[in-house]
């Protein structure tokens, strides 16, 4: 027999759903409580959903209430589901999918979803075919239903759909859902096109094999009257564009001209999904091709388009809110990037602009921020790119009344404009820098915030340019008023000029020492100022600084303006507090430039690092349940051991506070050197590090390497005793597949042996075929390569006879690697090794004799020793293959390098 609810038991259902939506907390506490000893029965999900799909004399806030709680108990409990509930449920779906109500519809449509997530799409066979013949009902209801819900099911299970495991039952959907492109009805429409843009990107064969009728179909669908239609057919392209640009090209001309029609769309959310076909095109090499012939007409009507939609969505135009507090809502949630070791190149910089973290994402808004304005600006930034400087013609009449307009939301869009395109135009900007900087900087003052904001971002984007000239000129006017800014009296512009002096600073470096009172002074009180969100914000500004400008800061007056407001930070933040990932990098860039001058604040500061590493290692052992033996360090400390069978009681750990911890402690070690020393030996770090660096995530074992080789470098008799515990953790970490961590595991093991010298010899054998791969792998990061060279060249000179037999297997990327590196101790180091090897192994080195050569070339002025060996393998192999055949080879050699060795070597 058919369940059917007892009448007082769905009273008391009701009541409680009615309850629910009181406003009351005390209410709201009671009907929680009351629901989860409901939920202690079976049947209390029949009850949910007998009042969602057979009450219709109900109001429907109720019944879909009634729908969404018992889609949480399926998400939370489903497996603990009495057979005969889930399938009363499941039937109970079917049979309503085509309610009259589109609100209980969509409900039906989430609970069905839900269901099929907990793997029942497999144990629900009739599903999809069902959904499917009910797409055919001649009641309108039904049909949107089922279309509605079977939309959902294809954003949560695509992959599914195709698989063996259904059968793929794709090959059956895709051909029905192109049927529907020709419904009379617009939401069927939509919803048929939003289902089969599900398989886009991931190139479902069923719809390849339909690809030409989706096509089609789409273009069939251009015009159509509905804005959801219209959006969904632009995603469509936009996708094709990334995925099947081959089925497009013929018809590209009509989709530039129907993607310029729909930028324009009167429907923000249509226009918004057009604007991002332009930011797809411009990554495809197509773009200039397919654009240039329409440069001067379209392309000028693009940016047109764009320029319109920049001055569009100015919200939160408050010009005084820096005495409001900010909501949690305004703070997004913040990820510590690891520490990652880079070397010095000639150009004075260490390799920033090679990011070896995958994913890294630099761009302060959030995916949730997004809008016209902003992909408009995005388009204008790639369409820059693509076209540089042919797009100035054609721009800058346009952007010259922009920008000097007196209607402040046109100016405002004009600054934002000249910032999109400062990558891709600079070099044709240059000439009108001179006027428009000055113009520019007069904006910060401008009476609107928004105005005084977007400058502030417009000219970080030209700060490259700004330090190129004499600072007089532009720097110091740019940077004065910046200061002000970040004392402006608006959150929004003091959150910008923050960012802004951040770039400022990476441009400027030590430009900026004249000025550190000032700068100081700025920062310090901006402290008693800011609310949190830009609390958090100005800490990255004193970081980079620090970064900015290394040891200029170690003065006493600077000290003793910076460090009281940090430290006062520092003692007010709780341990579980995230606003403590931003003071912690901050307080490690600061460690590393004050150097000695950090020495008065060391002491806490590295013993609640120590604090925050151990709790965070202790919870995660809490929930992770371990029952291997105790292991002892030669340091004499003991591992924690704690164990519990109930980890999925325990949340696990952040272990964002460990990390920043960890880099905390390396700054310290850095800045510090020696002088760690003793607050290493009353601790134990030691223990610490040989967990973290066995940590199953990356990131940890990434910081702990960075740290053990700095620690190496500060106090090496504390690292000695765990070398061999350790030397086989850092050889299982050389994987290229984690780039940040096998970089960080490589320079540890290069600082270790230069500390270890002929002791490293037991060890080689543990690093050295790794290491030999890696320089050999293509697409190795330029960084990895560089510390992978100067690691092996470490590793040979301190055991050259176990290096250099592998010689000639690595001579070759081992110089190309190395030839820009600048003069330094790391490099020197490497080449006494290279050199040491060459003596044991001459032969290892002659096939690329040249490549060795160039990369001797490279220096500019070796020490005196290194210069000498340098000079007697050079002349060693000369006088060996003799007059006439060293003529010959040396013929091979650029000018330059010729030139350099005759000068310096006289070969």
């Amino acid at each position: 027999m058919e369940w059917q609810p007892d009448e007082q038991g769905l009273q008391q259902v009701l009541q409680l759903l009615k309850d629910s939506q009181s406003p009351n907390t005390a209410t709201q506490r009671a009907v929680q409580q009351k629901l989860e000893q409901l939920n202690q029965f079976p049947d209390f999900n029949n009850y949910l959903i007998f009042v969602l799909t057979r009450l219709k004399t109900e109001d429907e806030p109720t019944r879909s209430l009634s729908g969404l709680i018992l889609k949480n108990n399926v998400k939370a409990h489903y497996q603990n589901f009495p057979p005969a509930v889930a399938d009363f449920i499941k039937q109970e779906c079917l049979n309503n999918i085509g309610d009259p109500s589109p609100l209980i519809r969509a409900t039906i449509g989430i609970l069905i979803t839900t269901i099929t997530s907990k793997g029942e799409l497999q144990t629900w066979p009739e599903l999809l075919p069902q959904l499917c013949n009910l797409l055919n009902s001649e009641d309108y209801n039904t049909c949107e239903g089922s279309f509605g819900a079977l939309q959902k099911i294809c954003e949560d299970s695509s992959e599914l759909l195709e698989s063996d495991a259904l059968n793929r039952p794709l090959n059956i959907m895709i051909p029905k859902f192109l049927q529907f492109f020709k419904h009379c009805s617009p939401k069927i429409r939509s919803h048929a096109i939003a289902c089969v843009n599900q398989f886009i990107i991931g190139r479902a064969q069923a719809l390849m094999d339909n690809i030409d009728t989706f096509i089609e179909s789409l273009f069939a669908l251009a015009t159509d009257e509905d804005s959801e239609v219209r959006k969904n057919v632009c995603r469509a392209l936009v996708m094709l564009l990334e995925v099947r640009i081959d089925r497009l090209i013929p018809h590209m001309h009509s989709i530039i001209q129907y993607m310029l029609q729909r930028t324009q769309d009167p429907d923000e959310n249509v226009s918004l999904e057009a604007c991002e076909f332009w930011l797809t095109l411009a990554e495809q090499p197509i773009c200039k091709e397919v654009l240039s012939g329409h440069l001067v007409p379209r392309t000028r009507k693009i940016k047109h388009t764009a320029m319109i939609h920049l001055s569009l969505s100015l919200q939160g135009d408050v010009e005084e809110d820096e005495a409001v507090p900010d909501s949690e809502q305004d703070i997004k949630p913040r990820f510590h990037k690891s520490r990652t070791v880079t070397l010095q190149h000639e150009g004075g910089e260490g390799e920033e602009g090679e990011d070896i973290d995958e994913d890294d994402d630099d761009d302060d808004d959030t995916l949730s921020d997004w809008n016209l304005r902003k992909c408009s600006a995005a388009a204008l930034d790639v369409l820059a790119n693509v076209f540089r400087d042919e797009l100035l013609p054609h721009l800058l009449p346009l952007l010259k009344g922009l920008l000097f307009s007196p209607d402040w939301v046109t100016k405002e869009s004009g600054i934002l404009v000249l910032g999109a395109i400062a990558e891709g135009c600079m070099q044709g900007m240059v000439p009108y820098l001179p006027e428009l900087l000055p113009h520019l900087i007069a904006c910060l003052c401008d009476k609107k915030a928004l105005v005084r904001s977007i400058a502030c971002w417009t000219l970080s984007r030209y700060a490259h340019w700004v330090v190129s000239q004499p600072p007089d000129s532009h720097l110091k006017p740019l940077m004065t008023e910046l200061l002000k800014r970040i004392l402006d009296g608006n959150k929004r512009v003091q959150e910008a000029a923050c960012s802004a002096f951040a770039t400022l600073e990476e441009e400027a470096c030590t430009e900026l020492v004249p000025y550190l009172s000032f700068i100081l002074d700025t920062l310090v009180f901006a402290f008693g100022k800011y609310q949190h969100k830009n609390l958090l914000i100005l800490y990255d500004a004193i970081g980079t600084l620090a970064d900015s400008v290394g040891h200029h800061l170690n003065q006493p007056e600077y000290i003793q303006k910076l460090m009281p407001p940090l430290i006062a930070k520092w003692n007010e933040l709780k341990d579980e507090d995230k606003d403590l990932f931003p003071l912690l990098e901050c307080l490690s860039s600061v460690a590393t430039a004050l150097q000695s001058g950090f020495l008065p604040y060391c002491e806490p500061v590295y013993q609640r690092c120590v604090t925050l590493v151990q709790k965070t290692l202790a919870q995660a052992m809490v929930r992770t349940y371990r029952a291997r033996p105790l292991v002892i360090l030669k340091t004499g400390y003991e591992l924690p051991r704690m164990y519990n069978q109930h980890p999925d009681q325990y949340e696990a750990p952040d272990k964002d506070f460990m990390i920043v911890a960890l880099d905390l402690l390396s700054g310290l070690a850095e800045g510090l050197g020696g002088s760690v020393d003793q607050l290493v030996a009353r601790s134990n770090i030691m223990t610490l590090l040989f967990q973290c660096m066995q940590d199953p995530m990356p990131e940890v074992r990434q910081s702990s390497f960075a740290l053990l080789g700095d620690l190496t470098k500060a106090c090496f008799p504390h690292v000695k005793p765990c070398i061999a515990e350790f030397m086989p953790i850092l050889g299982l970490n050389l994987n290229p597949e984690f780039i940040s961590v096998c970089n960080n595991a490589t320079w540890a093991i290069g600082e270790i042996a230069m500390q270890m010298g002929a002791d490293m010899q037991p060890y080689v054998g543990l690093v050295l075929n790794n290491l030999v791969e890696i320089i050999n792998r293509p697409n190795t990061p330029k960084t990895l390569l560089e510390n992978t060279a100067i690691t092996i060249g470490r590793l040979g000179y301190v055991c050259p006879q176990e290096v250099s037999p592998m010689l000639q297997q690595f001579i070759r990327p081992w110089c190309t690697s190395l030839r820009n590196i600048r003069d330094n101790e790391e490099k020197d180091s490497a080449f006494r090794g290279i050199c040491m090897m060459i003596g044991v192994n001459p032969a290892g080195v002659v096939q690329d004799f040249i490549f060795f050569c160039d990369a001797v070339a490279s220096w500019v002025s070796p020490k005196d020793d290194l210069r000498d060996m340098f000079y007697k393998i050079l002349h060693g192999f000369k006088d060996q293959v003799g007059e006439e055949n060293w003529q010959q080879f040396s013929e091979q050699f650029p000018p330059l390098l010729k030139e350099r060795l005759s000068a310096c070597y006289g070969v």
